[in-house]
C-alpha cells in the first residue's frame, strides 16, 4: 500500500494484511461452521430417531392390542366349543343311563310277571284239581302270599 498525505479532517486507516493470520482465521471460522452444522445434524438425527421410535412403539402397541383381542376371542370361542362338547357328552351319558335303567326295569318287570304267571298257572291247576276233590271231602283252602324283589312265594294250606 502506498502512503498518501492527509488533511487534518481525514482519518487514515492503515491496514496491513498478514496472509497467515487470515488463513487461520478463515479455517477457524470454517471449522466452527462445520461444528455448528454437525451439531444441528446430530440434533436432527436424535429428533428423527426419537420420532421413529415413537412410531415403532405405537405400531407395536397397536399390533399387540390386536393380537390380544384375537387371543381373547379365540379363548372365548374355544371355551364355548368345549362347553358344547361337555354338554353333548353329558346328554349322551344321561340318555344312555336312562336307557339302561329303563331296560333293567323292563327285564325285572318281565321276570316278576313271568314268575307271577307261573304261580298263577300253578294255582289254577291246584284249584282245578281241588274243585274235583272238594266235592268229595268238603275241605277249605287257605293261601298265604309273600312277595320279595326276586321271588313270589305262595303257601297253600288245606283245612278240614
Amino acid at each position: 500500500m502506498g502512503i498518501r498525505c492527509c488533511t487534518p479532517n481525514e482519518i487514515v486507516i492503515v491496514a496491513t494484511e498478514n496472509k497467515g493470520e487470515t488463513t487461520k482465521w478463515k479455517k477457524l471460522k470454517k471449522r466452527k461452521q462445520q461444528e455448528n452444522l454437525r451439531k444441528k445434524v446430530n440434533a436432527a438425527i436424535r429428533i428423527q430417531a426419537w420420532w421413529r421410535g415413537n412410531l415403532v412403539r405405537r405400531t407395536l402397541l397397536h399390533a399387540g392390542l390386536r393380537a390380544w383381542v384375537i387371543q381373547c376371542w379365540w379363548r372365548q370361542t374355544s371355551a364355548q366349543q368345549l362347553e358344547k362338547k361337555r354338554r353333548a357328552a353329558l346328554m349322551k351319558y344321561a340318555i344312555r343311563e336312562r336307557a339302561v335303567t329303563k331296560l333293567q326295569s323292563l327285564v325285572r318287570m318281565w321276570r316278576v310277571h313271568w314268575r307271577y304267571c307261573q304261580v298263577l298257572n300253578a294255582i289254577y291247576i291246584i284249584q282245578c284239581h281241588w274243585q274235583c276233590h272238594n266235592c268229595q271231602t268238603c275241605a277249605f283252602l287257605r293261601g298265604h302270599c309273600v312277595v320279595t324283589a326276586t321271588h313270589l312265594q305262595f303257601h297253600i294250606e288245606i283245612i278240614n
